[in-house]
């Protein structure tokens, strides 16, 4: 095994499931990359999963198993269990990647506690404001990067402005895209639609040499393809995200429901039209990108679906291991090292 592969840290007790999901998505993340899974969770737990897949001992090399006693919920608030639960999976797991001891914390628990720990506990790069919860969105043409989907409700044109800088940078190390193209999401195309916010970070974005911004961008464009990172604050971008998982499920449904109600020939095109099916199910199922990356913090964070599947869990772990190999992380701070004028510009205007 290559000692420097990549160490993934994973909350082994997150999502609806627990380690039911988590252990055997993440074994076959680690079986297809190289990766070594850290476990972090009730051990007693993780390793009976482990037993029942015939894993427990045979391929020790994989992973290791880091024992944590408590367990968050869903309904736990952020800023109490940062405190309260310090021995919670999620808590020991950031502080794995804090330490050093891992490259990357992932998961499917409750998505403002991961938030709060990877603030308060892996802490941000220098400079960094607010991190941001990104996503990759299916498109006509390649995948898309939306952020912020939901970490931060609020925001300011400075907190706006680099999120452009970071989604930018992280679709060029992962995605390849050479020079995407950075738009903001907006009610019109034309400059000088928008609310206050659009407006004046449509101004900074302008300004931004490093940046390849191509003005606005409205939501009937997201899916078309002509953008690659689409900038908003995070009560909107969640929005748009839930929005447009609950179209794609509900049109997949009507399909079928259509399909089937009217006969024989329709039966008999439903059925030849299931390779067309499983191939839209494949490019809107959030399955195949498995997480969301919070971008800003020190180190390497993806935060899944609460529903997540093993093949989510396996994705996001895969999405991982490319973050660490490609060396993504020193590629951020170097970025916003970049653009550290202008947005300490943009901030001077929010403090006069």
């Amino acid at each position: 095994m290559n000692s420097n592969r990549a160490r993934l840290a994973v909350d082994a007790m997150g999502g609806d499931f627990g380690p039911s999901v988590v252990v055997p998505g993440a074994l076959q993340a680690a079986r297809n990359t190289g990766a070594k899974i850290i476990f972090v969770g009730i051990e007693e737990e993780i390793r009976k999963v482990l037993a029942e897949l015939s894993e427990e001992g045979g391929e020790g090399e994989l992973y290791e198993v880091v024992n944590a006693t408590q367990v968050i919920e869903m309904t736990d608030k952020p800023s109490e269990v940062v405190r309260a639960k310090r021995d919670s999976s999620m808590h020991v797991a950031c502080k794995l990647v804090r330490q050093g001891e891992a490259d990357a914390f992932i998961s499917a628990g409750n998505s403002g506690v991961a938030f709060a720990c990877g603030m308060f506990i892996i802490g941000r790069i220098p400079g960094v404001m607010r991190p941001a919860l990104a996503s990759l969105m299916p498109t006509e043409k390649s995948p898309m990067l939306l952020l912020d989907v939901g970490a931060n409700a609020e925001c300011s044109p400075a907190n706006l402005f680099q999120f452009a800088v970071m989604g930018s940078t992280f679709v060029k190390d992962i995605l390849g895209y050479e020079e995407p193209k950075v738009a903001l999401l907006s009610n019109g195309e034309e400059e000088g639609k928008g609310n206050p916010l659009v407006k004046e970070t449509y101004d900074l974005l302008k300004q931004a040499s490093h940046l390849n911004f191509v003005g606005n961008a409205e939501g009937s464009d997201l899916f078309v393809g002509d953008v690659d990172v689409v900038v908003c604050d995070g009560f909107v971008g969640n929005v748009a995200l839930k929005l447009s998982e609950g179209l794609a499920k509900s049109v997949t449904n009507l399909l079928k429901r259509e399909l089937k109600s009217n006969g024989i020939m329709p039966m008999i095109g439903a059925k030849l039209s299931m390779p067309a099916f499983k191939s839209f199910k494949k490019i809107v199922d959030y399955a195949e990108y498995g997480g969301a990356p919070l971008l800003g913090l020190k180190g390497i964070a993806i935060v899944c679906h609460g529903k997540s599947s093993p093949k989510a869990i396996t994705s996001a772990l895969t999405m991982a291991n490319s973050y660490v190999a490609k060396g993504t992380q020193q590629r951020l701070v170097e970025a916003i090292s970049a653009n550290e004028e202008l947005s300490n510009y943009a901030l001077s205007l929010e403090l006069s």
